[in-house]
């Protein structure tokens, strides 16, 4: 991307009224989401591009448009697997640990991601229910032993079947691993809902990229994140 004016994004777009063009907010947004790298990071690559950007720009730009880029494409996404692998992992936010509950089905797409300052029934409830609003009730769920699970299954998913033995939940653990890798580069996560848009951000791009969206399908595999953004784009 060069130095050249896009062409103005439609009156309504959210990109109205940003100096730079959708096409180097998506780059940056895609980038951050994508890559192990920090908000500086980005500025640097940016600059090699000739987009002068400063850093605290790209935070307020992956905050503002990572949620976008979710909803819009959430029409496209494929419907959850019946087998869902459901686990808990740890993220530290304003040097205080707090909670990531994520969900991944049995082809690997991940369902969804809730970050709370509490591990608890109130914290599993509203997980399950934003997981179940997906569009799949799953004939079978894998979870670790934590007693709030058996008694909210038995209420929301009667007919399902729970797993609690021990390694069966290796599936989600192994995925953690991904997320973990994401966070390794950041300078400390100040808030809890930077941690709630950045984990949905990064499992958008994971889904994307296993393929669970019918977005840049018809682009080479290397290519199809950027395609899928470049179609979201025109969305927002």
């Amino acid at each position: 991307m060069g130095r050249g004016v896009a062409a103005l994004p439609a009156l309504g777009s959210e990109f109205a009224g940003f100096r730079f063009p959708p096409e180097a907010i998506v780059l940056a947004v895609r980038w951050y989401l994508r890559f192990a790298l920090s908000y500086r990071d980005v500025e640097e690559l940016l600059a090699e591009r000739g987009l002068h950007v400063d850093h605290v720009t790209v935070y307020r730009w992956v905050q503002r448009f990572t949620p976008l880029l979710v909803e819009a494409a959430r029409p496209c996404r494929h419907r959850p697997g019946d087998r869902w692998y459901v686990d808990e992992t740890y993220v530290k936010v304003a040097g205080r640990w707090t909670y990531l509950y994520r969900a991944v089905d049995q082809y690997g797409q991940v369902i969804d991601v809730l970050a709370s300052t509490r591990r608890d029934q109130a914290a599993a409830r509203r997980f399950f229910t934003r997981a179940l609003a997906q569009g799949r009730r799953p004939v079978e769920v894998t979870t670790d032993k934590a007693p709030v699970y058996p008694r909210l299954l038995d209420e929301l998913l009667p007919a399902a079947c729970h797993i609690d033995a021990a390694r069966e939940n290796n599936r989600i653990e192994a995925d953690h691993s991904r997320w973990k890798a994401r966070l390794r580069p950041m300078r400390g996560l100040k808030r809890l809902r930077s941690v709630q848009t950045i984990s949905a951000g990064h499992a958008l791009v994971q889904n994307i990229r296993r393929g669970h969206y019918e977005l840049g399908i018809d682009s080479n595999p290397a290519l199809r994140l950027a395609a899928a953004f470049t179609e979201l784009a025109t969305a927002i």
